[in-house]
């Protein structure tokens, strides 16, 4: 073969395999092509079966269908264990699901009590009762659950991670996170600060995500912030209002400051507490990755290393 052949050869072979195997785009819409493959059967399986609504069908067949190409690609395109993604089957899960949880609830919490402090929120009594409200509050967990795994999987699993790998971790969060609020775009009564701190909030979950490796952690804490939010405080979340038994909140004062209809993401007060969450995060020395997960080889580990391991 001629030095011109051999230099186009060349080429087209860096053009789909660079130091890490197969580039990241590649890789990327590959996961897509199975994931849209498996939800197609799985939505249709869901619909026909007629024991969800809509929007619960939507979740869970986007949560099988993001863990079942998740798990093609990380046993048969990467060569490494499922658990490798990020839901390591290990001791360590529970804490570092109860931690998340903790975490969530109490950042939400925090951002909720700035409203009530300024005399933006209160409650008032509603009918229901005491059983209507347990059940309301396991329901909600359940669909919540649902819906933040499956967002986790999509948004903050394979592709973040293949991102990670091929172009860096800045770069990755921000596309990831940049695409996590185009996500939520055409939700009911969206604004632009909804948009900007569903952006931070993706950054969050992310940062989240790369300083414990675990997505159960980063799941748990997505959960609790949705689930607090409204199945305890009866606030919208991202723009969808459930109805709580017993009590109703009540959001007073300007739009950007408490979130208006599209619930406390949308204002102000739940920006500082996504900014103070996130920075914590990312010094705290209580976050790291555990020795099971660093046996399993995640993909970002290839450029994290140690750096986000513990106080730094």
């Amino acid at each position: 073969m001629d030095g011109p052949a051999q230099a186009e050869t060349a080429r087209r072979t860096d053009a789909f395999v660079g130091p890490h195997g197969v580039r990241a785009g590649w890789r990327i819409l590959l996961f897509v092509i199975f994931c849209a493959a498996f939800l197609l059967m799985t939505a249709s399986a869901l619909a026909a079966s007629g024991l969800f609504s809509d929007l619960v069908v939507g979740f869970v067949a986007m949560l099988v269908a993001a863990l079942a190409a998740s798990f093609v690609m990380m046993r048969w395109v990467e060569r490494r264990p499922f658990g490798a993604l990020g839901f390591a089957a290990e001791p360590r899960a529970v804490g570092e699901t109860l931690g998340g949880f903790a975490l969530g609830g109490a950042m939400l919490g925090c951002s909720v009590l700035l409203l009530a402090v300024a005399g933006t929120a209160r409650w008032v009594a509603d009918s229901g009762t005491v059983p209507e409200y347990a059940a309301s509050l396991g329901g909600a967990l359940a669909m919540f659950a649902v819906a933040a795994a499956a967002e986790e999987v999509v948004f903050r699993g394979y592709p973040l991670q293949v991102m990670v790998q091929g172009i860096g971790v800045w770069p990755a969060v921000l596309v990831s996170s940049a695409l996590f609020s185009a996500g939520h775009a055409s939700n009911p009564n969206v604004t632009w600060v909804a948009l900007a701190n569903i952006f931070l909030a993706g950054i969050m979950l992310a940062v989240a995500y790369l300083r414990t490796r675990s997505l159960w952690f980063a799941t748990a804490l997505h959960l609790a912030w949705n689930w607090v939010m409204s199945a305890l405080l009866d606030f919208p979340v991202s723009g969808l209002q459930r109805d709580t038994p017993l009590y109703s909140a009540r959001e007073l004062g300007a739009d950007w400051w408490t979130g208006g209809p599209f619930g406390p993401e949308a204002g102000l007060a739940a920006t500082l507490v996504i900014v103070g969450g996130t920075l914590w995060m990312l010094r705290t020395p209580r976050l790291s990755e555990s020795a099971r997960m660093r046996e399993m080889r995640p993909l970002v580990d290839v450029r994290l290393g140690d750096r986000w391991n513990g106080a730094r």
